[in-house]
């Protein structure tokens, strides 16, 4: 489904999530967290393949099973059984096959179907800054990290060329429409570059350091999910991106590999480069000669090459105009307040979506949330569908007709609404969506050259799979923010997470939309809903 897809990558696929601050203050300087949280990345990288890196387990009964002596227990059983004692205290090992595509590995354009390109083999990390593409190595001959100084050292010269930007940004390249970047790679390659390209695409990851500080929130999710177009990789397995003052975050490309894998991957580097900091912001980096080590790559570009950056960076700047991205904490609660009213918290954001869009536009429209399949061999995911009778019921009656409905009735219609997102969660969960299944069919159908039957040419499929609302949520102590664009032109892009005491919210539109008036319907959802289960009647 992603590889095929011929849209630019970013804002049509490619999300992020934005790391919280250091707790310690003045290891937020860029050169300091950057160094920190490149060693923690490596040090990751370097766990994961030696074996060691811990299973990623979903817990149904944490106390039994989430403890060190069931874990010492479990080690002892052979791997081809270790599965169904995990089952018998209702613990179920996720997949996780994704995880080796997180390093050394790119996406690459190719007509009409892109290919993922891994090379473990590669040691050396790949460094933007100001549009300019720096080399050098991370691991020595025998594996090891290199030393935290020498990575400083070599960050610091980075930091320090004053050079200018570059006339012609290659990096525009990566946000073209795949199959016109496909044709321009194969120009660069015949031009002489594919040596250099084969730098950029085996690095280790992408390191992307940017020349300004972060002034909000929304100058955030910009940043994190687009930018200005120069100074990011997009087709790179993640960037991981530091901002003058240290802000930092994490933008996906996502036909290899699922937010679960990328979450684990971002919380582990949080802990470790907060916890366990290769520097300190008084270490000296290393007196090395960063000028032999770092290697600035350089591309020979012809008329053609020029030309097809010059346009794919008019085409990113008129896009980026036409998106818009705002965010709302509501404070009033979070996941404690609502468990303590029997109410599951996601179903709850999810039920505020649907009043807002009621309340803003007069109807119910196809909406998606993603959900983790990883209980499966090689599992990606399955939608969960919020949009239901019992949302449209209760969202009309709080929109359309409060007055005549009496607290307890809203709390009853909220608790029905809730059950059945329950529900729906545990079957996407447990692979019984139909979205996906539906898919295969299709592709199957078109793999085998047969009619596409009736059911995919019905106006009733287009239409559930034109999702206005895509949702997605993420909830770690790592993140501070998430956030992708829209999938349809006419949508919102909603990243949401439910904390224990207060409830965010990020969304993007595009023009005709307006993201920001959806978030006051939100909050105004919330509100009533706060109220409703407080007793208190709803305000017109």
């Amino acid at each position: 489904m992603y590889l095929t897809a011929r849209d630019p990558i970013v804002l049509n696929f490619n999300p992020f999530m934005a790391f919280n601050p250091d707790p310690k203050s003045e290891y937020n300087d860029q050169l300091t967290r950057a160094t920190n949280m490149t060693v923690s990345a490596i040090r990751f990288l370097k766990t994961l393949r030696a074996g060691l890196l811990e299973p990623e387990v979903f817990h149904l009964n944490p106390a039994k099973s989430d403890t060190d002596i069931f874990k010492k227990l479990i080690r002892l059983v052979p791997s081809s059984l270790s599965w169904y004692g995990a089952y018998l205290v209702n613990a179920y090992p996720l997949d996780m096959s994704q995880y080796f595509r997180l390093f050394n590995s790119t996406r690459l354009p190719r007509p009409s179907r892109d290919e993922l390109f891994t090379d473990d083999k590669a040691r050396h990390l790949l460094v933007l800054r100001k549009g300019h593409f720096y080399v050098f190595d991370v691991l020595d001959h025998d594996g090891n990290i290199m030393s935290a100084s020498e990575i400083q050292a070599h960050l610091k010269y980075i930091l320090s060329d004053n050079g200018p930007a570059p006339e012609f940004p290659l990096a525009y390249l990566t946000s073209e429409n795949r199959d016109t970047w496909a044709e321009l790679r194969q120009k660069l390659v015949s031009s002489g570059n594919e040596e250099t390209l084969r730098k950029v695409d085996s690095a280790v990851f992408c390191l992307c350091l940017d020349d300004f500080p972060i002034k909000d929130l929304v100058h955030l999710s910009h940043t994190m999910l687009h930018s200005d177009g120069t100074n990011r990789w997009f087709d790179k397995s993640f960037n991981l991106i530091i901002a003058k003052d240290g802000t930092a975050a994490v933008h996906f490309e996502h036909a290899w590999g699922d937010g679960v894998a990328v979450l684990r991957f971002f919380n582990e580097v949080f802990k470790d480069s907060t916890q366990t900091p290769a520097i300190t912001p008084q270490s000296q980096p290393a007196s090395t000669d960063s000028s032999a080590a770092v290697q600035k790559l350089n591309f020979k570009l012809n008329d053609a090459l020029k030309t097809g950056i010059r346009a794919a960076k008019e085409k990113f700047d008129a896009t980026m105009k036409t998106l818009t991205i705002d965010c709302i904490q509501f404070q009033r609660g979070g996941k404690e307040f609502l468990k303590k009213q029997k109410l599951s918290p996601d179903s709850v954001a999810q039920l505020a979506f649907q009043m807002a869009f009621l309340r803003q536009y007069g109807q119910t429209v196809a909406t998606y949330e993603s959900c983790s399949t990883a209980a499966f061999k090689h599992g990606r995911t399955e939608t969960i569908r919020p949009a239901s009778i019992f949302t449209k019921r209760c969202s009309e009656a709080f929109v359309r007709e409060p007055s005549k409905h009496s607290a307890g009735e809203l709390q009853q219609m909220m608790a029905e609404c809730s059950r059945y997102h329950g529900q729906l969660t545990k079957e996407a969960a447990m692979g019984q969506g139909f979205d996906r299944h539906l898919f295969a069919l299709r592709y199957l159908a078109a793999a085998k050259g047969i009619v596409l039957p009736e059911l995919y040419l019905d106006p009733a499929y287009a239409q559930i799979n034109h999702n206005i609302l895509s949702t997605s949520t993420l909830a770690s102590p790592a993140v501070n923010i998430g956030g992708f664009a829209p999938v349809v032109p006419d949508g919102f892009g909603i990243g949401y997470a439910v904390h224990d005491n207060w409830i965010g919210c990020n969304v993007s539109s595009y023009k005709g939309r307006n993201a920001r008036e959806f978030l006051q319907c939100v909050q105004k959802a919330l509100e009533d809903m706060f109220d409703a289960m407080e007793g208190k009647s709803i305000k017109t």
